[in-house]
């Protein structure tokens, strides 16, 4: 059954239950229906339930953005061991993070582009074709990456956490509002005035850095378990 709430309730239960329990627990409801309510005594996990969360504004992601970017206008050439080049077809369309099969270097003097050059936090889109939409939240373990034109490059202002900001996109509001959006050019497509003007709910800083971690957690844990079980299915056929 599909689980159809909005970005409070989405962050409920998981939250509430490692909080519970001392940050050991954790839950699954449909998949990721999660929420959030704030510590206050030990509570059993059966008694946990979805509350509604105060002072949460909703705010516009150009409000929390110091800017937005497009990407480097350059082709893609050999690796050379260090500077990295990001293009929609680096990000995994599951994990949303960087795959590292195919590594590049842009074709441009790398001197000249510093700007293109990503810092921890910064939230990438697609901006066209069939994987418009599509995120990715820069880290710094993936190391110096230039990101490439097809890609708008919001950069997270001190008043929110990228993270939340990011896990904000993997909603089902989100890929709506992409989906609406996209179609009003006659062809996918969404640029970075469109993507500011993309409303999201906001609890204050502390919070959204609590339920940020939580839902980065969650999701490093079910990566795991998806490797694990292709590493399985490659090695017993039984298991295909």
């Amino acid at each position: 059954m599909a689980c159809k709430v909005s970005l409070q309730s989405l962050l409920a239960t998981l939250i509430a239950i490692s909080v519970a329990n001392n940050g050991n627990g954790s839950a699954q409801v449909a998949g990721r229906c999660i929420a959030y309510v704030r510590p206050a005594t030990r509570i059993p996990s059966a008694l946990l339930h979805v509350v509604p969360m105060p002072a949460w504004e909703q705010r516009k992601l150009g409000d929390v953005a110091s800017s937005f970017d497009y990407g480097l206008n350059a082709a893609a050439t050999e690796y050379d061991g260090q500077n990295k080049y990001l293009r929609i077809t680096d990000i995994d369309d599951e994990t949303h993070e960087f795959s590292k099969s195919d590594l590049t270097t842009p074709l441009a003097d790398l001197a000249m582009s510093a700007d293109y050059l990503l810092k921890e936090g910064d939230l990438l889109f697609a901006r066209t074709g069939a994987s418009v939409g599509k995120t990715y939240l820069y880290r710094q373990f993936d190391g110096m990456v230039y990101f490439a034109g097809f890609l708008i490059r919001a950069r997270i202002g001190e008043g929110a956490d990228p993270e939340f900001a990011y896990q904000a996109t993997l909603t089902d509001a989100y890929k709506k509002y992409v989906a609406i959006t996209s179609q009003r050019s006659g062809q996918p497509g969404v640029n970075a005035q469109e993507y500011a003007d993309y409303q999201l709910m906001l609890p204050s800083k502390t919070e959204q850095q609590q339920i940020g971690m939580t839902l980065r957690s969650l999701d490093d844990l079910i990566t795991l378990h998806q490797r694990k079980r292709l590493s399985i299915r490659q090695r017993s056929p039984v298991w295909s």
